[in-house]
């Protein structure tokens, strides 16, 4: 015997309340309970975005006492080491965080369990040494640049590069998980662990003495990262072993990193267009701006984390649909672009209905942000008004094109950026960052429809999109 939502509405609850419910209750069922690929990518999105709720609750919390902790300047000094080095953290994967997610399923669905074990090994080498190399040349290059910094930010960024080689293994394991659907393995080692190591961490150095400033804070990160990505590779390589065979390996790495290498350029524009507005910030505003800014964008991160944990649950199955099953791949991402939007649109207005409480917690100067939330979440409603667009074009082979459109995008940012910041401060960050997300939202929607004859927009009727 299970749980059944429908069951128990129609035990308990009144017939008329009850009829009206189970239709309702019969799809929660369908999504929790359901052994096909659609219960399946349910069932992790629906774990994802748990996770990312109780992450958005922990991140909020700490980032809060952070901010009260060490005051707005260090804390804006902070914010754009740490954005910056979870950035280059993951840009130093080099596509292969994402590209494993559509091989892994490939070779395990053909029974290719040579090339399994050779892309689980070789990413995970790759991936350490690519990114010790980038992190020695980032501590040179601020080095280097150190007359160009302001001086408050030398020694912080020295600091952050000792994070990026965890960052971007943290990063891959992320991507194993994801390629064999474990969620919990995936989201909860980044989203749950690491948030709470990093708030133990500092207010432990704080009660032995240490300075309340952005290298304690810093100090702290580096070592919940170190912890927290080991445990996770000791967990996932252990699950590994299990499920696949001892045996030969074979090693594609020139196929492997020609695929990667577009979703690379896909995931650093992605991941710039999303941090582009912070960066700007820090480029032409003092610290005390820069912790205001990115005080208002957490606020907005319950929203931006239904799109995500939508992303996370469906990517593989975009890669096993998009190998002779058209059909089931347009009606399946279809479905996406429902499970995205419409929770997207009920956290939007109750982040605008919670905003100002939510930033006086960090602060009287934080209330400032409040305006620009009516502003920023126009923009995130509409990325999840067409769903997990670059997930599908990615996994269907269609990197290079989702690439061009998200350099266009990035290059539509952070030229407003440029122009708007100097003359209207924050508001011309939020104007930026607003407008560049509807640009990529109808860019990517565009490019779908063409190229795979889908069309991704929560408007348009079921028969008209068919």
């Amino acid at each position: 015997m299970r749980f059944s939502a429908a069951t128990t509405a129609e035990r308990f609850l009144p017939q008329r309340l009850a009829l009206r419910m189970v239709p309702l209750l019969d799809r929660i069922d369908a999504v929790l309970f359901t052994a096909d690929e659609r219960g399946e990518a349910g069932r992790m999105s629906v774990i994802a975005f748990s996770i990312r709720i109780i992450s958005a609750v922990i991140a909020f919390v700490s980032q809060v006492l952070m901010a009260r902790w060490i005051g707005s300047f260090e804390y804006g000094i902070f914010v754009l080491v740490w954005v910056t080095m979870v950035i280059v953290g993951n840009l130093a994967c080099l596509g292969f965080h994402t590209s494993v997610i559509r091989f892994i399923p490939e070779y395990r669905e053909r029974g290719m369990l040579a090339e399994l074990r050779g892309i689980v090994v070789a990413s995970r080498l790759f991936v350490l040494i690519a990114s010790t190399v980038i992190a020695g040349l980032g501590a040179l290059g601020v080095w280097l640049g150190s007359a160009w910094l302001e001086n408050y930010y030398v020694v912080p960024f020295i600091l952050g590069v000792f994070c990026l080689p965890m960052i971007a293994m943290g990063d891959l394991l992320q991507g194993l998980s994801r390629a064999n659907s474990w969620a919990l393995f995936a989201l909860s080692p980044t989203y749950l662990v690491r948030p709470v190591l990093i708030l133990a961490f500092m207010a432990l150095m704080l009660t032995l003495g240490y300075a309340p400033d952005a290298r304690t804070a810093i100090f702290a990160s580096i070592a919940a990262t170190y912890v927290t990505t080991l445990g996770q590779l000791i967990g996932v390589t252990s699950r590994m072993e299990r499920i696949i065979p001892t045996g030969p390996m074979k090693v594609h790495f020139g196929r492997w990193f020609v695929v990667s290498l577009p979703i690379f350029l896909v995931e650093s524009f992605f991941f710039l267009l999303t941090n582009a507005d912070v960066l700007m910030v820090g480029a032409y505003l003092e610290p005390n701006d820069v912790a205001v800014y990115f005080a208002t964008v957490k606020t907005l991160a319950l929203v931006h984390f239904v799109y995500f944990a939508v992303k996370a649950g469906v990517a593989q199955r975009y890669a096993q649909f998009t190998h002779g099953e058209p059909e089931k791949l347009a009606a399946f991402a279809r479905e996406t672009v429902s499970w995205t939007f419409w929770p997207s649109l009920v956290m939007a207005l109750l982040v605008l209905a919670l905003g100002q409480p939510m930033l006086v917690l960090f602060g009287p100067e934080f209330t400032a942000g409040y305006p620009l939330l009516f502003l920023l979440v126009f923009g995130v409603v509409a990325r999840a008004a067409v769903g997990p667009c670059e997930s599908l074009l990615t996994m269907s082979g269609n990197q290079n094109i989702c690439a061009a459109v998200y350099a266009m995008t990035l290059a539509f940012n952070i030229g407003l950026n440029v122009l708007l910041i100097p003359h209207f401060g924050l508001w011309g960050a939020a104007i930026a960052t607003s407008f560049a997300m509807i640009f990529e939202a109808g860019a990517l929607s565009f490019t779908v429809w063409r190229k795979l004859g889908i069309v991704m927009a929560i408007f348009v009727p079921a028969r008209r999109a068919a």
